[in-house]
């Protein structure tokens, strides 16, 4: 295991789980799910995304880049919450805020191939991700695709950090088990990613 990987198990209690839901939810009402696809081939990903912040990361034909407003909508994002913000300050060891916060929901037939989020200037900040709702299988490699992998099961509440040497690891969705949790009222899974992009 790489060091700088951090995985905090049952961090978010069940009360607080379910306050952000409704926080996500009340967030998303102008900012609402799209399907990103693959750059070049332009496949659709079986993921479904939005963001908060003030830049949101995005996926076209075109390629990956983060960018200031919806891609369908053209509106800016909202802002990061502050509950999300206050995860952030107690878990990242970081000084400076993440600038945003990819929101993905997956359903039970979803998942994500290995990769490394390398889009960001600053890679001296860790990515801190919160799984809500249906549990999946999470795959970390190394810092090389080919690198020997390692999977566990992620479930509601849990929290993951990819800093240090491990901000740069590989690391994918091999599935969800669906109805594995009750949180989300249509079951799947949301995955909330906080990243800081600029030096």
């Amino acid at each position: 295991m790489l060091d700088g990987f951090q995985f905090l198990p049952n961090y978010l209690d069940r009360q607080a789980q379910e306050d952000l839901v409704e926080t996500t939810r009340n967030h998303m009402k102008n900012n609402h799910f799209y399907t990103p696809r693959m750059p070049r081939s332009n496949k659709p990903f079986t993921v479904k995304m939005t963001n908060f912040g003030e830049l949101g990361w995005i996926s076209d034909a075109t390629g990956y880049r983060y960018d200031k407003q919806h891609p369908e909508t053209k509106k800016p994002w909202p802002s990061i919450p502050r509950a999300l913000m206050s995860i952030w300050e107690s878990v990242s060891q970081y000084p400076k805020p993440p600038q945003a916060c990819l929101v993905n929901y997956y359903d039970e037939n979803a998942k994500m191939g290995l990769h490394c989020d390398g889009d960001e200037e600053d890679i001296n900040a860790p990515v801190v991700s919160i799984s809500l709702g249906d549990s999946a299988r999470f795959r970390l490699g190394g810092l090389n695709r080919r690198d020997p992998t390692k999977s566990f099961k992620l479930n509601s509440g849990d929290v993951i950090i990819l800093g240090g040497q491990a901000r740069l690891a590989y690391h994918g969705i091999d599935r969800i088990y669906g109805g594995s949790s009750t949180l989300l009222k249509n079951g799947g899974r949301l995955n909330l990613t906080l990243r800081r992009i600029d030096i």
